[in-house]
């Protein structure tokens, strides 16, 4: 039995559907468990700025807002949402089904499959080699002496893992063209990982730290990078989100979560 929204009976008192773009897609979300996607995964998709026909691979997608939010933004963009959790991957299929996304579903799929996979275990499972111009991720980010929360599934979203960034790296690069673009969101703390598992993969990296507020420290960065380019890592100017209110979004970060704009690297 389903919900008149298409949702499985047994999923119904367990979800919320949330409009992201000021309404333009919704998405189908765990309401108290799992992970609940918000600005992270808009300025992640803004990272995308390319107007050709692109294919996208969206590492570690959850429900999807961060690959529906490039789709819903860049009409030539096929996404390919990568998830291994089961419930997460079975949110982002009923997320497509929803009626507010038909106009952009049927440039989506969803695969479930567990992006620290190698070699032929990875191409068997979908992700096949050499086939997409751009990869987002968001991985997970909390540390071993973070709060673990109780609820299962949240932290099984949320665990880094030893070797994390080096694993979904190491696919990223796998699956993607050459001169394709890496991009993806991290806490600050990681950067030392996310630069050493680039390595020769990925060059010409651009990093922007995110503040929620001026004077507060960065809660995030930004990283993009392109698969084969030996050009010099550059350090942004701040993306500040927030105004000194504490609650309005600052113009350019307002623009970015909700789709009017994209955050252009500086070079190709």
């Amino acid at each position: 039995m389903t919900t008149s929204a298409g949702i499985p009976q047994d999923l119904s008192s367990d979800f919320t559907i949330d409009a992201f773009h000021r309404g333009r897609f919704h998405l189908v979300q765990p309401k108290g468990g799992g992970h609940r996607s918000g600005v992270d995964a808009m300025l992640l998709a803004s990272l995308v700025a390319d107007e050709r026909s692109v294919s996208v691979a969206d590492l570690g997608s959850g429900a999807g807002a961060a690959g529906l939010a490039v789709a819903s933004r860049l009409e030539n963009a096929r996404i390919v949402l990568v998830e291994k959790l089961p419930l997460m991957a079975e949110y982002a299929r009923r997320t497509l089904a929803l009626p507010e996304n038909a106009f952009l579903s049927d440039r989506i799929t969803v695969l479930g499959a567990d992006v620290t996979l190698t070699g032929k275990a990875r191409v068997d499972a979908g992700l096949h080699d050499g086939v997409h111009d751009h990869v987002i991720m968001n991985p997970p980010f909390n540390h071993a002496d973070d709060r673990i929360t109780p609820d299962a599934l949240k932290a099984e979203a949320h665990a880094m893992t030893a070797g994390l960034f080096e694993n979904w790296l190491r696919t990223a690069a796998a699956i993607m063209k050459p001169g394709g673009q890496l991009s993806l969101i991290a806490r600050p703390d990681s950067i030392g990982d996310i630069i050493e598992a680039c390595g020769k993969r990925f060059g010409g990296l651009e990093i922007t730290p995110v503040h929620p507020r001026p004077g507060e420290d960065a809660t995030r960065i930004l990283v993009t990078g392109v698969k084969g380019s030996r050009a010099r890592l550059v350090f942004r100017a701040p993306l500040i989100v927030h105004g000194a209110d504490g609650n309005s979004f600052m113009s350019q970060a307002d623009d970015l979560n909700n789709g009017r704009t994209a955050y252009h690297r500086r070079r190709r």
